[in-house]
């Protein structure tokens, strides 16, 4: 059986990202310390080459205090 390839991807919103933690004065590494994520893996999800799944998502929005998903999250199509 054929597995269906995904429309779109999440990706997380890099600018967003850095002025928040500019903001609070810590760095990417310590994002993902208190995301229990790796640096390498926050790395990733950062410039894009991965995308975060929803509990990754929720773990983002709490360490950085953000409820708007928009804020920090895009949707993005992928052509078929």
């Amino acid at each position: 059986m054929k597995r269906r390839q995904p429309s779109s991807r999440v990706v997380l919103r890099a600018v967003a990202v850095w002025r928040l933690l500019d903001e609070r004065g810590i760095s990417q590494n310590e994002l993902a310390r208190l995301c229990g994520l790796s640096s390498g893996y926050m790395s990733q999800l950062v410039g894009g080459t991965r995308s975060p799944s929803p509990r990754v998502r929720r773990r983002i929005q709490q360490a950085l205090e953000i409820t708007d998903f928009d804020e920090l999250f895009l949707i993005e199509r992928l052509d078929a």
